[in-house]
């Protein structure tokens, strides 16, 4: 499995939760990498997107302001910290490698992506 995330859980609304994803491949530090979510009986959605020097990143407007995307190329893994949670943010997220940067960006404009990991955030 080349894109490996973790760090998913069951926390109560309010809380924090920070997710990451490392890169087996090799050539992390060269491409943008983003995170999606897909909840019960929704469509897959975009969450947010950095670029490959980490120096621009996007959020969807749902959890802009709460949700932060980072990226340590020297460790080939990228973060989604996530604060202020709520019942809404249930999903299960994926990382993605190899794709825009952009608010309009889906999951399959991405090269690979992983397995996922589940939030679950409970009122």
């Amino acid at each position: 499995v080349q894109l490996q995330a973790s760090g998913g859980g069951l926390v109560q609304a309010g809380a924090s939760l920070r997710l990451s994803c490392v890169d087996s491949g090799r050539t992390f530090s060269y491409y943008g990498m983003g995170w999606f979510r897909q909840a019960p009986g929704k469509e897959r959605e975009f969450v947010a997107a950095i670029n490959n020097k980490g120096t621009f990143t996007v959020y969807a407007d749902y959890v802009k302001g709460r949700f932060t995307i980072s990226r340590d190329n020297a460790k080939d893994t990228v973060y989604l910290q996530m604060n202020s949670l709520k019942p809404e943010d249930t999903a299960i997220y994926y990382c993605a490698k190899d794709g825009p940067v952009s608010v309009y960006a889906k999951m399959t404009d991405f090269g690979s992506w992983g397995q996922g990991t589940q939030v679950t955030v409970s009122s």
